[in-house]
């Protein structure tokens, strides 16, 4: 039943699995990627649509094609808003660097047609993938293909790149890992809207009412959204009380009016901080949210993926092509050092942001305090400014 043998065998084919194919197929290692997904679902997934600089970077390799730097959006900058004022934190002027509005679904689009054009494997709408002998010599990955015949693809390496719910991390044995899980009392009530921007960059706003985030998709596409209970149904609000309740946690004396339009998508969008440390054993290495999630107020979900699959393809081709494991022993380690500095700017947006379930005037104010305090600074909006464009990957020996 053994296909065929390759040097690196991937399952998920999202941004992460296919990025990491990409990147080895540049090294002259030999892929193959599995996803349990429709290639024609993950192009209609909306997600993540902010990239940091070296996300960017990545993306405009010009053998992917990629349509960021023509069709994506500069930002150079957000603005905070509280009290009913907007506070803009200039990346720019402050660390020299910008972010993209770049949806994840245009994302996936540049990869999966750089992947056909470049004969790349990937197979889609799979079934029962897992992975295989990870401790032995001869590791690989078994599926079932769409036509219902099982396969086993053998090779040196296997990346568990599938996902919040991954198999793959369950492959590690439980004494061997461990598991960081901090949940959140509220969630995201997300709209997609035919409408133009109500704003040239994105607007993270704190009211009396509760958070609400003010984002783009396109000239005339909309992402916006509003902190809500995590048991909201979202069919029971009418887009009248939608755009009313929106309005209303932006409102202030400058007399800001979101742009509306027909709302074509509603979702609540439940969030938690996830960490699986290591992110390898043996021969299996996990990447993106198959090792940690984060609440999405910091942008940090999709670029992390990327930036585990940045560390971890040079790390694969020197084990592969020069049997040198130093970098892949060290991939957790420097992986993970990002991956906690992310968690934290993200449950620090977080938690200045929203408000609490039952909050006390106290820590209303406490909060307010903490918002003037970074936009009131230099220092503050800088570091900011940093955390939001993105750090240089840290190597294992500086961590």
């Amino acid at each position: 039943m053994s296909d065929r043998s390759v040097d690196v065998a991937i399952i998920g084919a999202g941004p992460a699995g296919l990025m990491l194919a990409h990147l080895l197929r540049r090294e002259g290692l030999s892929t193959v990627n599995v996803d349990s997904r429709l290639e024609e679902k993950i192009r209609r997934t909306h997600r993540a649509g902010i990239l940091e600089h070296g996300s960017v970077e990545m993306l405009s390799h010009e053998d992917l094609n990629s349509r960021v730097l023509s069709e994506g959006h500069r930002h150079d900058g957000i603005d905070l808003r509280f009290g009913g004022q907007s506070h803009r934190v200039d990346f720019q002027a402050l660390v020299g660097e910008s972010v993209w509005l770049y949806p994840q679904n245009e994302l996936f689009h540049d990869l999966a047609t750089a992947a056909h054009r470049h004969g790349m494997d990937v197979r889609y709408n799979v079934t029962e993938a897992r992975p295989m002998d990870i401790e032995s010599d001869s590791p690989g990955v078994y599926f079932v293909d769409e036509g219902g015949t099982p396969h086993e693809i053998r090779s040196r390496y296997v990346v568990g790149a599938d996902g919040s719910r991954s198999v793959c991390r369950a492959s590690i044995p439980e004494g061997l890992r461990r598991h960081y899980v901090s949940e959140y009392p509220f969630a995201w009530f997300g709209i997609l809207t035919e409408a133009p921007p109500s704003a040239p960059e994105l607007i993270y706003a704190r009211s009396p009412h509760g958070f609400a985030l003010i984002s783009q998709r396109s000239a005339d596409v909309q992402r916006m959204y509003f902190q809500c209970d995590p048991e909201t149904d979202p069919n029971s609000w009418s887009e009248e009380d939608i755009w009313a309740e929106l309005q209303k946690r932006v409102e202030g004396p400058d007399g800001l009016r979101l742009k509306t339009g027909p709302i074509f998508d509603k979702t609540v969008l439940k969030f938690r901080s996830f960490v699986c440390d290591p992110m390898h054993h043996e021969h299996l290495f996990l990447a993106g949210d198959a090792a940690h999630t984060v609440p999405p107020t910091g942008a940090k979900g999709l670029n992390l993926a990327l930036a585990d699959v940045r560390v971890l393809a040079p790390a694969l081709a020197a084990a592969v092509r020069d049997e040198d494991e130093r970098l892949l022993a060290d991939y957790s380690d420097t992986a993970l050092a990002r991956v906690w500095k992310a968690q934290n700017f993200s449950y620090w947006m977080t938690g200045m942001l929203h408000q609490e379930p039952d909050e006390n005037e106290f820590n209303a104010a406490r909060r307010l305090g903490e918002l003037r305090a970074v936009v009131d600074s230099q220092h503050g909006k800088a570091f900011l400014a940093e955390q939001y464009t993105g750090w240089p990957d840290t190597p294992a020996s500086a961590v």
